[in-house]
């Protein structure tokens, strides 16, 4: 394999498994602010327990996210050093600005989320969790900002401005903050991480709650956690649907080759369907074993089914994204999302009749549910990003040409073997530490507040 080749398997490895935890911490943040918030209006220890025990699960998932995310800033130096000179001043602002505003508001606050229940006031250490969760949020604001640049970088002049173009130098310089941070695709894009990001902070949850439920554990804390991520997961269903169209139109608009292989249209300029499944043929440019709807993506888009949708055979064939891994990736994530919302919604319905609490079968699925959304956030992701190629910065730079060229293809071969390795270590050690404290349960508040007054780590301590 090329250089090339070696360093994109190994950059998306490394990306889709550090990308398995910040959703996670999104969600679970919006949760806990809500658990506080309740517990602050009607004083219930139930909720400052399931606030408690989430947070605990929280920073677990926050250590293991910090320790995958720091060898991809590496990967920039080592692997893609062209793109790094290139597109680094652009870049770089964004990765900055979600180190000073996002990482240390979300790190700052987190110890007194942790161990400040008895050395500060109820409503500081609301604020404290608020500013924990507010530091995820901005966290993914910056990197899908700076992610949103790459797929639609816009014209010179907006962003950013192109200086000895043509030449072995050249490289991007930043001209306007702003239209970085609000580039054609940012805010769209944004809001369809944050649902899904949501989602799987609110099914970790639910699942969590309804494996309590089954083993009659914990079951009033199991209950008000599967209430409030049941909100949340149906909320943020709904929101998925709206994000997508939203989503869906600004791809249509910049990235036509891509909306092009999301559903294997290759005319040209011809009318387009919606595929709900069926198998790339790129050889004879066509969809085999098709099930569409004829005419939809073309009414979706331009609320006519019989306008024309840029097709794959408008661009070159040097041009064209792998249209089959698009194809698969896409719409495996489009199916996955309508299971969650089919969960949220049937969840929501057997609580308001009062039945969700004894309908095993249920909640045997929700406890396995916890595994669509992070399915689901790896297979929109794959589809994004596959969906770019041949493009690294879109229309400014190609894959091909943003790889370091003093890495050998052996030596990218040893390290993705060293890193493999170490992800296996690490994916042990997160569900061991996880496994210990969902069986641990959440501290009973009762049994707490009898113990001895002793310093408030002991108790920590003890309770994991």
């Amino acid at each position: 394999m090329t250089s090339a080749t070696l360093s994109r398997i190994q950059f998306g490895m490394t990306l889709s498994f550090h990308y398995l935890f910040p959703p996670l911490t999104i969600g679970l943040g919006v949760i806990m602010v809500i658990l506080e918030a309740m517990y602050l209006k009607t004083g219930d220890e139930a909720y400052q327990q399931a606030t408690k025990f989430w947070a605990k699960i929280f920073a677990l998932i926050f250590a293991i996210g910090v320790a995958t995310g720091i060898p991809m800033e590496f990967q920039f130096g080592t692997n893609w050093a062209h793109y790094s000179r290139f597109v680094g001043d652009v870049f770089g602002s964004a990765l900055a600005a979600e180190g000073l505003f996002a990482f240390f508001l979300e790190s700052g606050f987190l110890a007194i989320l942790l161990f400040g229940w008895e050395r500060v006031g109820k409503k500081t250490h609301f604020m404290a969790t608020l500013a924990v969760a507010s530091g995820s949020i901005f966290s993914a604001i910056w990197i899908v900002i700076a992610n949103s640049f790459m797929q639609t970088p816009g014209k010179p002049g907006q962003a950013y401005r192109l200086v000895d173009a043509g030449t072995p130098q050249a490289h991007l310089v930043l001209v306007h903050f702003a239209d970085l941070v609000f580039n054609q695709s940012s805010m769209q894009r944004l809001s369809h991480v944050l649902m899904a990001a949501f989602q799987a902070g609110a099914f970790l949850v639910i699942s969590v709650a309804a494996y309590y439920l089954i083993k009659n554990r914990h079951e009033r804390f199991a209950r008000i956690s599967m209430k409030t991520a049941l909100i949340v997961a149906l909320l943020a269903a709904a929101g998925q649907i709206i994000t997508g169209d939203l989503s869906a139109r600004e791809v249509a608009k910049y990235q036509p080759a891509k909306l092009a292989a999301f559903e294997g249209h290759y005319a040209a300029h011809a009318p387009a369907g919606m595929s709900i499944m069926g198998w790339v043929d790129p050889a004879h440019r066509r969809v085999d074993y098709d099930l569409a709807i004829p005419g939809m993506l073309s009414w979706m888009l331009y609320g006519n089914t019989h306008a024309p949708v840029t097709g794959l055979d408008a661009f070159k064939k040097r041009d064209q994204p792998p249209a089959q891994v698009v194809f698969q990736t896409y719409h495996a994530m489009v199916a996955i999302g309508m299971v969650l919302m089919l969960l949220a919604m049937l969840g929501v319905f057997f609580w308001w009749r009062g039945t969700l609490w004894t309908k095993t079968w249920f909640l045997r699925i929700l406890v396995v549910s916890v595994i669509l959304p992070e399915a689901g956030n790896q297979l929109g992701w794959f589809s994004a990003e596959v969906g770019r190629q041949p493009w690294i910065v879109y229309g400014l730079l190609r894959t091909v040409h943003g790889v370091s060229s003093a890495v050998a293809p052996g030596e990218i071969v040893a390290s993705l073997g060293m890193f493999f390795f170490m992800y296996v270590l690490l994916t042990f050690l997160f569900f061991y530490l996880l496994n210990h404290k969902i069986a641990a349960g959440p501290a009973d508040p009762v049994a707490q507040a009898q113990q001895p007054n002793v310093p408030l780590l002991y108790h920590d301590r003890a309770a994991t």
